[in-house]
């Protein structure tokens, strides 16, 4: 299991390394570089789009590696998935700028920011299902988790080596090339992933459906037939935990360093600082869903990122370094609650039968839902001189949608569906059995 686990985690951090990469990008470089003739403001705004085309091909993707995760086992999506994500992420830093080739130079961009989305919404699928479908019930929340640890791992990645360069490069230099090494670093990393993955066996759950021929032939169709009202209520339920995420990593540091004037190296370190103690919370978290449930958490982390987005906006307006660390780290603590079960949580919803496509989709339809539009909407509502209280106020409505929609979504932790059933039949936990 540690094995598995490691491999899985190695991989999307990777992935995750290559996704973030280009979101630091978009709020420190992108808008000048390849959208010159428009104003700082619409430049953020026009970088921060081609950042949500990601989003919207990940569910695409989703469905692309779904298909092959069902049909034809999940470990064939964990290396195809992390070879597409790596080649274009690579790609993206040899794009030659505006000043070079004109508008083909922020086509290309949407459309290699589109390849890497692809290949991100197979690649959670497909890693998650590795640890969630070998782990033994009782710990699957904990070993689920990994996967989980590799987001928080991949930002600190991308971001410490931007902050790396950033300090070391005078800004010329950084505006010249410096931004394009950390998307050169993803070949590396790409082929060091491959590397890891070559020996991942296929889960027990899939070859089990193989042998018995219990496999879906159209799992899509079969997901939006029968699953389509439980796959809307799965992004509707994470869409809060990816707009926070983004809110704090992607828009604050450019509402930061362009509207309060901090340094971006200092307001990196910030966010790294609280992304850290995120990473570091996830397998904790995962442990209390496997003694208490997925679904309280769920719950209990909505609720904090609904109370906390109005303290969050206030104590990045401060533009003190710690009181904005502060902030960045109430709003993660809040998204930490939801996504450190989520591994386990998604997963354990759908059928093994669909479970690669489901899972997927609805995970990635709340990436949509909730980290496609963020850094825009947040741009542009934050644009006056004000405090950018409607920033605040859109997050909120966000996390209210995730805590309606986690409250309509079932336990599915099998000990205490369990414990659940004994006790409304009287037989106890040990006379029960949980429901499929």
């Amino acid at each position: 299991m540690l094995r598995l686990a490691m491999a899985s985690l190695a991989g999307t951090a990777i992935e995750f390394y290559d996704f973030f990469v280009y979101g630091t990008a978009a709020a420190l470089v992108l808008g000048p570089l390849f959208f010159p003739s428009f104003s700082p403001l619409a430049g953020t705004l026009a970088a921060f789009g081609t950042f949500g085309v990601g989003f919207l091909a990940r569910p695409l993707g989703s469905v692309l590696f779904g298909h092959i995760g069902d049909r034809y086992g999940r470990r064939p999506v964990l290396l195809a998935s992390l070879l597409l994500t790596g080649l274009a992420t690579v790609a993206v830093g040899c794009v030659p700028t505006y000043a070079t080739i004109g508008v083909a130079a922020p086509l290309l961009l949407l459309v290699l920011r589109f390849l890497q989305g692809l290949g991100l919404g197979g690649e959670w699928g497909g890693a998650v299902l590795l640890t969630a479908e070998h782990a033994p019930e009782q710990r699957r929340g904990l070993w689920a988790s990994f996967p989980q640890v590799g987001p928080p791992l991949g930002f600190l990645l991308a971001n410490g080596m931007t902050l790396t360069l950033s300090a070391a490069l005078t800004d010329a230099q950084f505006t010249s090339w410096g931004w394009r090494v950390p998307f050169w670093a993803a070949g590396v990393l790409a082929l060091a992933g491959l590397w890891l993955r070559r020996s991942v066996e296929e889960t027990p759950q899939f070859r089990a459906l193989a042998e018995t021929g219990r496999r879906s032939d159209a799992p899509l169709t079969e997901v939006v037939r029968g699953h389509w009202r439980l796959v809307l209520l799965t992004g509707g339920a994470l869409s809060a935990g990816y707009a926070v995420f983004y809110s704090v990593t992607t828009w604050s540091l450019a509402y930061a360093t362009e509207h309060l004037k901090v340094d971006r190296t200092v307001m990196l370190a910030c966010i790294m600082a609280a992304v850290a103690l995120k990473g570091t919370l996830t397998p904790v978290v995962a442990v209390l869903g496997d003694r208490y449930g997925r679904r309280p958490l769920c719950l209990i982390g909505s609720a904090m990122c609904l109370v906390w987005m109005f303290p969050f906006v206030a104590l990045l307006r401060t533009a003190d370094p710690l009181l904005m660390t502060l902030g960045c780290l109430g709003g993660l603590l809040g998204m930490v609650t939801m996504f450190g079960v989520v591994g386990a949580y998604v997963p354990e919803l759908y059928a093994p039968r669909i479970r690669c496509t489901g899972a997927a989709v609805g995970y990635n339809l709340g990436g949509v839902l909730g980290g496609a539009l963020t850094p825009i909407a947040a741009t542009a509502l934050a644009a006056g001189s004000g405090p950018p209280w409607g920033v605040a106020l859109y997050l909120s409505g966000i996390a209210l949608l995730s805590l309606v929609c986690f409250a309509l979504l079932p336990e599915t932790n099998p000990a205490v569906v369990r414990a659940r059933a004994g006790a409304g039949t009287g037989k106890g936990a040990a006379g029960a059995t949980a429901p499929a």
